[in-house]
């Protein structure tokens, strides 16, 4: 099993989780972060740390947003790891909680 970032990401980006993650399984893309299915180890120490409650584990993803599951797997291919925790967009408190983000994801 392995852990997946969903929605509610997308525009926040905060990086908390990147910070306690042991294996850089994450990816950062412009305005989103992404789990590399491949290299997580399922440690549990992400979820707890997302300030946007974004992660879920793969069997938990909410079923509107299972489509995640493939994005991730996707877009972790395409982006580059992101192993230090970063300054969150200065908007991101405005867009956290906002639902049905994915029309403003930038690839």
């Amino acid at each position: 099993m392995t852990y997946v970032v969903t929605d509610n990401c997308i525009r926040c980006k905060y990086t908390d989780c990147v910070d306690v993650c042991p294996v850089d399984c994450f990816h950062e893309g412009p305005n989103f972060l992404v789990i590399d299915p491949e290299e997580c180890i399922d440690c549990t120490l992400c979820e707890p740390e997302c300030p946007a409650e974004a992660i879920f584990a793969e069997d938990d993803v909410p079923d509107d947003q299972q489509h995640f599951i493939e994005l991730n797997a996707e877009l972790s291919t395409q982006w580059p790891v992101i192993s230090e925790q970063k300054d969150a967009p200065d908007d991101a408190d405005e867009w956290n909680g906002k639902p049905n983000k994915l029309e403003y994801l930038e690839r």
